[in-house]
């Protein structure tokens, strides 16, 4: 138990409680107090037992509320959060957010930063982008009126991170309203072979494929399957799209699902991702080698949600050529084809349809089948909001996946960072993180879980970046 107060394990928090005798008080195992020697530690397995025993409730984690199920500080800091987004400009900037909080402004980035992967002033900046974004589309306001709606007190503040995080101008992103292809521009120094790596990581995959400069994807959009085709280069990415309905097949531009689709393309170049912030903290710790010949890799995104679901759980304990093999084979099983030899992804209700004897024949085990259908079962009743996930605090989102069967912190945390953007996950027990970290750090043997979790901590709150670049820290250079 110890060993647990020591690794800082919230999976254990719960299911004892640390007393510290010199202090009179008793905590979670995850506290982020001081770890007190152990002479002067008892456990308890309640928190009646402590205060039986004469200690007091610590006022940092709150081990009562955390027994009954309670969390006030995070849903203080959640409450918070949803007035910022819900109006941005009547937050000027961070320091409004420290003054609305009632904390002091150490314990405000403290609990931004923990509960959702950013600082104050980053939040900000996106909840005013993304109240622009929602206008652009909906009214046909000036620019102008619109910055100054959301909080922006420059035209041109509003125009260059609107340009940075979306790869278009807001003039732009409003056309989307016309139809029609449209262009992302890359930022300076994009790492185009490493993007291309990553939509090729199956190259008998029967849902994308990558020839030369064109890459190819059935996708699940709102309204249905659709193929997707991106045009690569240097410089920018072309967007071209044909929808493809299972009823007749009917193809062609649809307006309004052109935001949505802009929204997964961004998700897959990884754009909104702060990759110089990381380099620039990589180098500052002394470990530029890891970054070095790519500081800005980025991490692309899975097309949604349910497919990064899907992985996280059939990549569980196998290797990924197998993994690979076991997800064509359900993408055959439920999936839609469609014109051209691509499949669309199976969706939630397509794998709730299964039983798990449909999928023991196609390789999986009874367990690995059990959870993926029983999840999308979650789904399908509304016990389970996807859409949800990424709008919920990186605390919230975790716990509520966690509470799935068959999602363990490996699964979570590596849907958490490849899915929902999240930029603080480390998938801990993943061999290419911890191999990572072998050769980066010239260790003699890999580190276990918790010394991975302790050897990550200096990378807060780029983390996932981390990941992704030890993910890549041994393997050769793509061309």
């Amino acid at each position: 138990m110890y060993a647990r107060v020591l690794a800082g394990d919230a999976s254990y928090n719960g299911r004892f409680f640390m007393g510290v005798l010199t202090t009179g008080i008793y905590c979670l195992p995850a506290c982020k107090a001081r770890k007190p020697k152990p002479g002067n530690v008892r456990f308890f397995p309640t928190c009646e037992a402590a205060r039986e025993a004469g200690l007091r409730a610590c006022k940092k984690c709150h081990p009562d509320d955390f027994a009954r199920g309670a969390d006030p500080v995070l849903e203080t800091v959640e409450s918070l959060v949803a007035e910022v987004r819900t109006a941005p400009a009547n937050f000027p900037d961070a320091r409004a957010i420290v003054r609305r909080s009632g904390f002091g402004s150490t314990r405000v980035f403290e609990l931004f930063r923990q509960h959702y992967h950013t600082t104050p002033a980053d939040l900000l900046l996106r909840a005013r982008l993304d109240l622009a974004t929602r206008h652009l589309l909906a009214s046909d306001a000036t620019l102008s009126e619109i910055a100054l709606e959301a909080g922006f007190e420059a035209l041109s503040a509003f125009h260059d991170n609107f340009r940075r995080l979306n790869g278009l101008t807001p003039t732009a992103y409003r056309a989307l309203r016309d139809g029609g292809a449209f262009e992302i521009a890359l930022p300076e120094g994009y790492l185009l072979p490493y993007l291309r790596r990553a939509l090729s990581r199956d190259i008998h995959s029967l849902t994308e494929r990558l020839e030369g400069d064109i890459y190819t994807a059935a996708v699940q959009l709102s309204t249905g399957p659709a193929v997707l085709t991106l045009r690569l280069s240097p410089r920018k990415i072309e967007v071209a799209q044909a929808f493809c309905l299972p009823s007749n097949h009917e193809a062609g531009w649809k307006p309004a699902l052109l935001p949505e689709l802009h929204a997964l393309v961004v998700g897959l170049l990884g754009l909104d991702e702060d990759a110089a912030a990381f380099a620039r903290l990589a180098r500052k710790l002394g470990l530029a080698r890891l970054v070095a010949g790519r500081p800005e890799l980025r991490i692309s995104r899975t097309p949604s949600v349910f497919d990064g679901l899907l992985w996280s759980i059939i990549g569980q304990q196998i290797n990924f050529p197998f993994a690979c093999l076991l997800k064509r084979r359900l993408v055959e099983r439920a999936g839609t084809p469609l014109p051209g030899g691509l499949y669309a992804p199976p969706t939630p209700a397509a794998v709730a349809a299964l039983e798990p004897a449909d999928l023991l024949p196609l390789q999986y085990s009874r367990q690995k089948a059990d959870y993926i259908i029983t999840t999308a079962r979650l789904i399908v009743s509304g016990k389970l909001d996807l859409a949800a996930l990424a709008t919920m605090s990186a605390t919230r989102a975790e716990r509520t996946l966690l509470a799935i069967r068959g999602l363990g912190p490996w699964s979570v945390n590596y849907l958490m960072m490849r899915s929902l953007g999240f930029p603080d996950c480390v998938p801990l027990g993943d061999t290419g993180v911890t191999s990572g970290l072998q050769a980066l750090l010239k260790l003699e043997e890999r580190p276990d879980v918790d010394a991975t979790r302790r050897l990550m901590a200096v990378f807060s709150p780029y983390r996932s970046l981390a990941t992704a670049h030890l993910w890549q820290f041994n393997q050769p250079i793509p061309t």
